[in-house]
């Protein structure tokens, strides 16, 4: 019991010094960490008495490196290998069937997000973007869009 919760500390000492994303803002990065972690160090909190340093230096190496990783993803290059582009799924009142199908998105689900944006009908949909999140953005009929080049990116402030 006293191995958990020193792991527990550790882990949790760590993601706080490094400066965690809230959870709706993990990547996919933040994603393939949390699983490493999880099975890296159920040794040392079950294994033998000697696992707990180990499981200690795993902390160090895997919070160091997802850090890494995620000062790296700042680069466009670099962010580009993992990160999709935003896919457009809805033009102009009409679905647009081929990437639906290529990105896994149904209408149903569309539907849901055209709610959520106060749209109740395919035909106001000016525009449907599957995010690289995951989410969908919805542009109703009749709203100006704008062209920026401005990339919007959280970025953790320590306070």
């Amino acid at each position: 019991m006293i191995r958990a919760v020193v792991v527990y500390a550790a882990l949790l000492g760590a993601l706080r010094l490094f400066g965690k994303r809230e959870v709706g803002q993990f990547t996919l990065y933040d994603l393939v960490f949390i699983l490493l972690v999880a099975n890296a160090l159920q040794p040392a909190i079950t294994g033998p008495d000697t696992s707990l340093s180990g499981g200690l230096v795993l902390i160090v190496a895997l919070v160091g490196t997802n850090f890494l990783v995620g000062k790296l993803d700042n680069l466009p290059r670099f962010h580009r290998l993992f990160t999709p582009a935003p896919a457009i799924i809805v033009r102009d009142g009409k679905y647009v069937p081929d990437v639906m199908k290529k990105e896994g998105v149904d209408p149903e689900e569309v539907e849901m997000a055209m709610r959520e944006h106060g749209v109740l009908d395919l035909k106001d949909v000016q525009l449907a973007v599957l995010e690289p999140d995951g989410t969908i953005s919805v542009v109703p009929t009749g709203v100006a869009m704008t062209r920026t080049k401005h990339r919007i990116r959280y970025h953790h402030r320590a306070g």
